[in-house]
Order: C-alpha cells, then sequence, then structure tokens
C-alpha cells in the first residue's frame, strides 16, 4: 500500500560533527517504513484482512486491513489470522484473533499482544514475532499481566490491547548466516573488548591472551556490565509485582 510507506531514514551513528556517537551502524540497505496501527481506534468499524505482508523493520508479519469506510491500514498479524478475515476494534468486539477491546473486557488467562502502557497512546508492549502476555487477575482499575518474561506487572485496565499471539514463531531461530547480511541490515562489525587496547576500552591491553582484569565486566563507557544494572528509583517499579526470571 503505498500512501501507508515511506522511506526510512538511514542512520550511520555520527552526530552534528560527524563523530561516531553511536557505534556499530551504518550502512543499511534502503527500506521503507510501513505505518502501523498501533492504536486500533477504528472503533466498531470492521475490517477485512486483504493481505499479510513481511516487514524488514519487525520481526513479526503486517497484515493490511481494508475497513468499511474504505480506509487501508496495517496491523501486526498474530498467529492464525488469515486472509479475508474480519477483525474489529471496540469495548463490544468479540474475543477473536485479531480484535481489539478494553482490557478490563478480557477474561483472566487470555493472550493478548500490542497493549497500551498509556490508554489512549498506542500499543507499546508485546510486539515482536511470538510474544504474547497473559492476563493473570484483575484489581481496582488494573490487570495483571504476565509478561513472556514471567515478570507480572500492573498496567492500567483502560488501555488497549489485541487478542492472541504474534506470529512468524520461527523467527528466533533464524540463522543470519553471513557477515554481508548484517552489513545489510544496518549493523557494522563489533571488535570484543579485550581485544582492543587499554584507551578504547576497560577490557582492553595486557600482554597475549588475558582475561578482562576486573571483578565484573564494563562497557566501553566504564559502566558496569552485567548484574542489577535497573535504576533503583524507577518510576515503574510500583507497577511491578514480580521480577523477571533471569
Amino acid at each position: 500500500m503505498k500512501k501507508l510507506k515511506t522511506i526510512k531514514k538511514k542512520k550511520s551513528g555520527r552526530d552534528v560533527l560527524g563523530h561516531v556517537s553511536v557505534r556499530h551502524q551504518g550502512g543499511e540497505h534502503k527500506r521503507f517504513l510501513r505505518a502501523i496501527d498501533f492504536r486500533r481506534d477504528k472503533i466498531g468499524i470492521s475490517g477485512r484482512v486483504i493481505s499479510i505482508e513481511y516487514d524488514p523493520n519487525r520481526t513479526c508479519d503486517v497484515a493490511l486491513i481494508q475497513y468499511e469506510d474504505g480506509e487501508k491500514r496495517y496491523i501486526l498479524c498474530p498467529e492464525g489470522l488469515k486472509l479475508n478475515d474480519v477483525v474489529v476494534s471496540g469495548k463490544e468486539a468479540d474475543l477473536k484473533v485479531g480484535n481489539a477491546t478494553l482490557l478490563s473486557q478480557i477474561p483472566i488467562g487470555t493472550f493478548v499482544h500490542n497493549i497500551e502502557l498509556t490508554p489512549g497512546r498506542g500499543g507499546q508492549m508485546a510486539r515482536a514475532a511470538g510474544t504474547s502476555a497473559m492476563i493473570a487477575a484483575h484489581e481496582d482499575g488494573y490487570v495483571h499481566l504476565r509478561l513472556p518474561s514471567k515478570e507480572v506487572r500492573k498496567i492500567r485496565s483502560s488501555g488497549f490491547a489485541t487478542i492472541g499471539n504474534l506470529g512468524n514463531i520461527d523467527w528466533k531461530n533464524e540463522v543470519i548466516g553471513s557477515a554481508g547480511r548484517k552489513r545489510h541490515m544496518g549493523i557494522r562489525p563489533t571488535v570484543r573488548g579485550v581485544a582492543q587496547n587499554p584507551r578504547s576500552h576497560p577490557h582492553g591491553g595486557g600482554e597475549g591472551r588475558t582475561g578482562i582484569g576486573m571483578a565484573f565486566p564494563k562497557t566501553y563507557r566504564g559502566r558496569k556490565a552485567v548484574g542489577k544494572t535497573r535504576r533503583k528509583n524507577k518510576y515503574s517499579n510500583k507497577y511491578i509485582l514480580q521480577r523477571r526470571k533471569k
């Protein structure tokens, strides 16, 4: 759908002076960005799946929907959604794969994706291939979501979510296969820290093959790279009921 595509601006990881500010970026093949409908705000208007397409900018496929009023939009394609299936969004929507409805209307044990953290902002959670979250409980204007990482988190029940598990589950088993393909994806080579000199990386230096020479690994900027790196006073801590399992 030509109107829903724009050329993706390339990013080589340089700042305004031309210096590398983000490493390992550059050389990406030309791509088109698809305008994805994360909000699902065509309330009460049913749409039909007219095509299922590959999107190079994300891991799951996208489905092109033609609504009754003639408008076309892309949505994330859940597992089991087929050509000519009908989808709808709204409070009264059936609990069918591809339909979007309020979290408060979805029963316990249902798998959902494209979940809104802030009502009206659009889905931000569970958007990758093969992912979904399970409704674990309803409580005082919130729902408890069990995420793929086994973390249990509170989300406002006035937000929207889409029923089903996202498709293209085998994406995680894909093998890149060559360095050239990685370059086409816009990812430049990574050199191990221990192979660099001490001015370029905290792990660098030493005679022969040496270890990192410190109690815990560090990033190239000298920050801690493993262990608990989450901020202790992060605003969303109060919404996490059970931490993810490492």
